[in-house]
């Protein structure tokens, strides 16, 4: 059973950075699209990065595709969010999500994930 674990947010400025973590156990990520989502208070989860478990190809929300950066480390079982000039509308509890599946391609949609993290709080203010 695959398990995730996020790690790495805080308490940022306006314009800061912030890279989180997502350390998976009990399977490879090699076989596994991962994704990175977000929900804040009074609104839906949306997904913001994705990496496909084939290639490693990132896809992203618009809104982010310019100050985000999604890679993994196969060897580390990890999967990074690079996240570059944070704003306040970026403040949400951060997961990272799983789907096993061997594709060249991923998305960004809630009911594609079957594994979850339990995520970790990013808040963007001065």
């Amino acid at each position: 059973q695959l398990q995730l674990v996020e790690s790495g947010g805080g308490l940022v400025q306006p314009g800061g950075s912030l890279r989180l973590s997502c350390v998976a156990s009990g399977a490879f990520i090699n076989y596994y699209t991962i994704g990175w989502f977000r929900q804040a208070p009074g609104k839906e989860r949306e997904g913001i990065a994705c990496i496909s478990s084939v290639d490693g190809n990132p896809k992203f929300l618009e809104s982010v595709k310019d100050r985000f950066t999604i890679s993994k480390v196969n060897a580390k079982n990890t999967v990074y969010l690079q996240m570059n000039s944070l704003e306040p509308e970026d403040t949400a509890m951060y997961y990272c999500a799983a789907k096993h599946e061997l594709l060249p391609s991923c998305l960004l949609s809630n009911t594609d994930y079957d594994y979850w993290g339990q995520g970790t709080q990013v808040t963007v203010s001065s």
